[in-house]
């Protein structure tokens, strides 16, 4: 992803959060800094989120080990709940809660666009509007 894509795919759910969620701010050095940060912070008096945001052209994003665990660590830290912000190109926004993150091979973890459709939630959903009842998968069966 290029960082363009990644700005303005930042900007686009810092404007949709604070329209339907609450404030929100976009976190300066979040990536380029060895100190942990997630590039968005939104609450709204009952909750606070950090999100780690990813705009993504293919079905799958793989995550480096210690991307994860710093978003685990600040959110710790700080109060907040730890989400990863993913929008498949003309699939829209999805949000998975890091500890729902699969770990991939090795090191590192992968949210595919089924996983993302099955276990992710939608905004709506992330911020309280709805809930959507969900299936049981075949594995809970």
């Amino acid at each position: 992803m290029s960082k363009k894509k990644g700005t303005r795919a930042e900007r686009e759910l810092f404007h949709l959060l604070w329209e339907h969620f609450g404030p929100c701010v976009r976190v300066a050095g979040s990536g380029s800094t060895p100190k942990p940060a997630p590039d968005l912070l939104a609450g709204n008096g009952q909750r606070t989120m950090a999100i780690e945001c990813k705009s993504v052209k293919g079905d799958r994003k793989y995550f480096e080990y210690s991307e994860i665990m710093q978003l685990k660590l600040f959110s710790r830290q700080f109060g907040a709940e730890p989400w990863i912000a993913i929008r498949f190109d003309n699939r829209g926004w999805f949000f998975v809660h890091s500890d729902n993150v699969e770990q991939s091979q090795g090191q590192s973890f992968l949210i595919s666009y089924d996983f993302a459709l099955k276990s992710g939630l939608k905004f709506d959903e992330l911020i309280g509007k709805y809930s959507q009842q969900r299936l049981p998968s075949e594995e809970s069966l």
